[in-house]
Parts: structure tokens; C-alpha cells; sequence
């Protein structure tokens, strides 16, 4: 007998958290850079000399980007793209004829078998031509079904499905729903099983790649049943299966040419031989397959900084304004000098992350995340200036300004297809959260026991001693190191002298460390609440982490003869840039006006100010605020097109 259909799922905030720390790799088995700084530990020996990737997937890897430079050159029409918000079909059949929807795949399955650092090359590389085409090649292969089956498939699943995804067939990633977003407890998608199969129902939402989707990776909660564990759990899923309807694609304010659906399931038949991993597992595959997979973002913003660094440099050679070029105002040269630096940062931390993914000898879920938070929010901010720089001709559509006989440059759209990175794969505020719970980690191991309301006093008293022992080794640790020593680090002392950031990287690790511990002692169980503080310990770490990656780079650079000087100019401007914004971040830890924020929310809410948004006629249409998902068939007509 078959198990009942779902209810829609009525969580409490402690329930998520439980369903969120379950789906969490439990685990270090490995040592991370990331987690050490946060842990007041400056491991520079774990980045430092720079790994590098071997000579055969360098070969291999320079191969493919010469083919692929050309294919961008002559056969992606980016304006194109933008103008009529859809890839061309003959692109698509281009791009599979070049293999590149298969980079990530190894060659046994008839894929390229890049590495993570070429791979992320050659989507920075698309995605400056059409950043649609480059979201199209990632979301296939870094959420897609590829990177789920290299890491929990079956030899079987990937025999079927990966010599499919290397050459003819497009993946999505299918787990948001319009009511459910970063709390994945509220899950209401269904799989409950039938004899051998799996019956879905639901409603997927924000389906990058679905409208034209081959393959797709489901989410879905299978209720607890007799032989059946229940939980959420990932399945591969024929998109072309009865009963599955691509209700709608969606339309954004960027990435104008994406293929994003809304996708509704009524009573889908899935083959239990295509469900991931074991029943439950779902959340922790999703999890484990973004901690690399999120490194595919951070290369369209390496992207779209080097253009903007390019656009930059052009037009305020060409453009004067008072008798010289604006490049030579103070006002504005700031403005370059802070696109050049944060784009060799965020290229130093893509590189240097995706390397250590490569080799596989470090635990990257910290990293992984560090460079998708700082990548989004910095190469917004590259964008955001070099529109300014360009002034009135930045807000100008390329269009427009083709039009009217000038140069088609499309900053504006940069800016557009750039804002939702600080959305993507895990928002900016979500982001905080994730990278703050695994730099607590340590915290919560020892002494967990002692702010957990369920725990009885004989699990607290163990905590007690186990967090005695533990900090008594670790706090006086943070009171002195090698960044008080004045010769710590001179092997990246040349013409530039880059010691000093690793100095003050050192010597601020040790205090995020000391500023963690206050806050946990001052807070206690409260301190999940505290996400501002948490977003700035978060983001203090992220900047201390870019300019570990900047010198590292720089030193790399230097002593294979590449731009070495240069690089050591461009690592020392960041991270003079940076450790200003680090100190505003530890001043604003606190002093802030977090207490004074929330009494206004409350008045907000209660309509206490309600008065100031008199004046004003709101332009939005009727309609709820959330669709609605209640499960059946479909009234809409199926829009999906699979490109063949």
C-alpha cells in the first residue's frame, strides 16, 4: 500500500534549524584556511606557495579556451541575446558540439574533464560575451545533474545519464518553490512511492535552465512509511515525463536570455533507480554539490570586472572634462583604482579556491562560500563604479548609444545581469548565516550543550568541562603571534612590501577569534539571533581571506616572471582598501544601531508609520503575494522546448 500524499509542511523556526543542521557535513576531516582564520589560526603554509594545477590539465585546458575564444568571437551575438532574450538555438548546438556542456565531465563518460580552475576560465570567458550563455553552462553542470552524480551517483546512474550530459542533453537544478526559499523544511514538493517508482507532486519555482531542460535534478520530501525513511530527497527526473508542465518563463530586470520556468509536477513517475543517494539525503547533496558548485558565480564576476577595468581605462583616456582626460581627477581615479585592485582580488580568490578544489586536499565550504559572498557583492560594486564613470552614457542602453553614432558599450546591463549574483545559489544575508554557523563550528562542538534549552544539566555540566579544557588551550593563543613580529612574513618583502597585510591579517584573525568568543559569552543562545553582528564577523573574514589570496597571488605572479611588480602594486592597493573597510566592520560590531533598527521594523510592521507612505499612487497590479501551488494537473500550456 502506497504511503498519503503530503500536507504541506507546518514548521517551527527550531524544526528548520534541526532540518538545516542535519543536511550540514558533520565533519573536518580535512584542514580548511577559512576555518582556521576564524578560528584566530593564520595558516598561510595551507595556501602558500600557491598550488598549481598539473601540466597535462593546463595543456588540456589552454586547448579548449582557444576553441572556445573563437566560438565566443564568431558565433555569440551578445547584443543579440539581450535584444531578444533568448539564446539562439544554433548557439546551443555549438556549444554541445564543442563540449562544453560537458567541461566538469570526466572523459570516461564522454566529457572534457577540465579542472575546477579551467572550468571556471571558460565560464568567465562565455560569460563576458553573454553572461546568459554562461549561466546557461553552469547551472547545467555546477547544480545540474553532472556534479550530484560525480559525487553521489551510482556507477549506473552515471553510466545512463553522464554521457547525455556531456553532449546533447541540458540540466536543471529544481528545489525552490514560490513559498519556499532558504528554509528548505517547508519543502511541499511530494515523492511518495509506488511500488517501484516514486509519484511526484508539486511546484518548482526559479528554474534556471528548466524551460528548455532535457534532464532535471528534483527535489522532493517523501513521506516516513514502513521500508521507507522518508525526508527530502534528490531524484533524476526525464523533463519530457508525463505530467510534468513548464507553466511559465519567467522574465528578470537581467540575464535577459535564461531559460527560467516555473515547473509543475502532477503525478510524475520516477524509476526508483533514479533517486540520488539514499531517501533524506537530498539536502546534504544539494549542500556538498554547492560548495564547489558555487565557485562557477564568482567567475562571471571576475568577468565583468576585467571588462569593466578595460571600459574603464578606454573612456577616461578618451573623455575630458576641465582641460585633461577624467582618469586624471582624483574623484574618478579613485574609482579605477578600486575596479583594478578588487578585480585582481576577486581573481586571486576564485583561482586560489578553485585550485585548492582541484587537489582536493583541503575542506573548501568555507572558501567556497566566502568567494561567492565576496565576489557578488564586490563585482556589484566594480559595476556599479564603472557606471558612474561613464556617467549619463552608463545608465544609456548600448542600443541607444549605438544608435546615436557612439560606441555600444553595455555597462547598464552589466549592472542588471550582475545584481542577482548577490542572490543566487544562497543570498547575500543567507550567506552570512551558512558561513557563520561552520566558523562557530568549534564553538558549538564544546560547549553546544550549554545553550541548548532541550539539553538536561547532566549534558550541560559535560559541556562545561569539555568547554573548560578546550578554551583554556585556545584563548591564550590569541594574544600573541607572528603578525606582532616586525621580520614575520618578508619573504613577500620586494619592491613592494606586501608583509605588513599578512602582518595585520594575523593579528586581526586573533582578534575576529576574541570578538567570536565575547560574543557567544555575552549572548549565549541568542546569538543566532544576532545576524548583523554575524554578517560582519562574516564579512571581516571574507576581506581577510581576499587579501591572504591577493599576496599569495602577487608572489606567485612574481616569481614565475608574470607581472610580478605589477601584481605586487595591485595586492598592496587592496588590501590597503580593504583593511579600511575591515576596521569600519570591527568598529560597527559594537557600535551599530541594531537595537534601534529593530524598534523601527516593529513600528513598521504595527503600521506605527504608516503616514509616510502617504503621498504616492503604487504602480503594482493585483495578484497574491505568492502563487498559488496546490497540487494537481496543470490548466497552462507547457512552454517547455528542449533545443535538439
Amino acid at each position: 500500500m502506497s504511503a498519503p500524499p503530503l500536507k504541506k509542511p507546518v514548521v517551527t523556526e527550531r524544526e528548520a534549524r534541526q532540518v538545516a543542521e542535519a543536511a550540514r557535513e558533520q565533519d573536518w576531516r580535512k584542514p580548511s584556511f577559512a576555518k582556521e582564520l576564524f578560528l584566530g589560526r593564520f595558516r598561510l603554509d595551507l595556501i602558500h606557495p600557491h598550488p598549481l594545477p598539473a601540466d597535462e590539465a593546463v595543456r588540456r585546458g589552454e586547448r579548449f579556451l582557444a576553441e572556445l575564444r573563437e566560438f565566443c568571437e564568431t558565433r555569440i551575438d551578445g547584443a543579440l541575446i539581450e535584444r531578444e532574450a533568448r539564446i539562439p538555438d544554433e548557439v546551443v548546438a555549438g556549444l554541445k558540439e564543442l563540449g562544453a556542456l560537458g567541461m566538469k565531465i570526466d572523459p570516461e563518460y564522454g566529457g572534457l574533464g577540465l579542472t575546477q580552475v579551467y572550468y571556471n576560465k571558460a565560464l568567465a570567458l562565455v560569460g563576458s560575451v553573454s553572461p546568459a550563455v554562461g549561466v546557461l553552462l553552469s547551472a547545467h553542470q555546477s547544480i545540474g545533474v553532472p556534479q550530484p552524480l560525480k559525487l553521489f551517483g551510482t556507477d549506473e546512474q552515471k553510466q545512463r545519464f553522464l554521457p547525455r550530459c556531456a553532449r546533447t542533453d541540458i540540466s536543471a537544478f529544481l528545489l525552490t518553490e514560490p513559498d519556499v526559499g532558504s528554509d528548505p523544511a517547508r519543502l511541499a514538493t511530494s515523492a511518495v512511492p509506488e511500488g517501484d517508482d516514486y509519484v511526484l507532486d508539486g511546484v518548482k519555482l526559479w528554474t534556471t535552465n528548466g524551460v528548455v531542460a532535457d534532464l532535471l535534478v528534483v527535489m522532493a520530501r517523501v513521506p516516513r512509511s514502513e521500508g521507507h525513511p522518508g525526508g527530502i530527497t534528490a531524484f533524476v527526473v526525464e523533463a519530457d515525463s508525463p505530467g510534468i508542465t513548464v507553466e511559465n518563463r519567467n522574465s528578470f530586470m537581467g540575464l535577459r536570455g535564461i531559460e527560467n520556468g516555473v515547473t509543475r509536477f502532477h503525478r510524475v513517475r520516477v524509476p526508483a533507480a533514479n533517486r540520488i543517494g539514499p531517501e533524506g539525503a537530498g539536502l546534504k547533496i544539494a549542500l556538498t554539490t554547492l560548495n564547489t558548485g558555487r565557485l562557477s558565480l564568482p567567475a562571471s564576476c571576475v568577468a565583468a570586472g576585467k571588462w569593466s577595468l578595460k571600459i574603464a581605462r578606454e573612456w577616461s583616456a578618451a573623455r575630458e572634462q576641465w582641460g585633461r582626460p577624467i582618469a586624471g581627477h582624483e574623484a574618478v581615479g579613485a574609482k579605477i583604482s578600486f575596479i583594478a585592485a578588487t578585480t585582481f582580488a576577486l581573481e586571486a580568490v576564485l583561482d586560489l579556491s578553485s585550485q585548492m578544489a582541484d587537489e582536493n586536499r583541503n575542506d573548501i565550504r568555507i572558501e567556497g562560500a566566502l568567494a561567492k559572498l565576496f565576489a557578488s557583492e564586490m563585482g556589484w560594486r566594480t559595476a556599479d563604479e564603472l557606471v558612474q564613470i561613464r556617467g549619463g552614457r552608463g545608465f544609456e542602453t548600448a542600443d541607444s548609444l549605438a544608435a546615436r553614432g557612439e560606441r555600444a558599450v553595455p555597462a547598464e546591463q552589466v549592472l542588471r545581469d550582475l545584481r542577482i549574483n548577490r542572490i543566487f545559489e544562497g543570498s547575500t544575508e543567507i550567506m552570512h548565516l551558512l558561513i557563520a554557523r561552520e566558523a562557530v563550528d568549534a564553538h558549538l562542538s564544546v560547549a553546544g550543550d550549554l545553550i541548548d534549552p532541550d539539553k538536561t544539566l547532566q549534558d550541560k555540566a559535560r559541556a562545561g568541562a569539555n568547554a573548560g579544557v578546550f578554551y583554556a588551550r585556545w584563548l591564550p593563543k590569541l594574544i600573541a603571534g607572528p603578525g606582532q613580529l616586525p621580520n614575520s612574513f618578508t619573504e613577500f618583502k620586494h619592491e613592494v612590501d606586501l608583509s605588513p597585510h599578512l602582518r595585520y591579517v594575523e593579528r586581526h584573525a586573533r582578534k575576529l577569534a576574541r570578538s567570536t568568543f565575547y560574543a557567544m559569552s555575552r549572548w549565549q543562545g541568542r546569538m543566532e539571533t544576532k545576524q548583523n553582528f554575524l554578517g560582519r564577523i562574516v564579512d571581516i573574514g571574507a576581506e581577510l581571506f581576499a587579501m591572504s589570496a591577493a599576496c599569495v597571488r602577487a608572489e606567485l605572479l612574481r616569481s614565475r616572471g608574470e607581472h610580478g611588480r605589477e601584481a605586487y602594486q595591485l595586492a598592496d592597493v587592496f588590501c590597503r582598501q580593504s583593511r579600511i573597510r575591515v576596521e569600519e566592520l570591527f568598529t560597527r560590531l559594537w557600535s551599530n544601531t541594531d537595537a534601534l533598527d529593530r524598534k523601527v521594523v516593529e513600528g513598521v510592521l504595527s503600521g506605527t508609520y504608516e503616514w509616510l507612505e502617504h503621498g504616492i499612487v503604487d504602480p503594482s497590479g493585483e495578484g497574491p503575494w505568492i502563487a498559488d501551488t496546490t497540487p494537481g494537473p496543470s490548466a497552462r500550456e507547457n512552454v517547455h522546448r528542449p533545443v535538439r
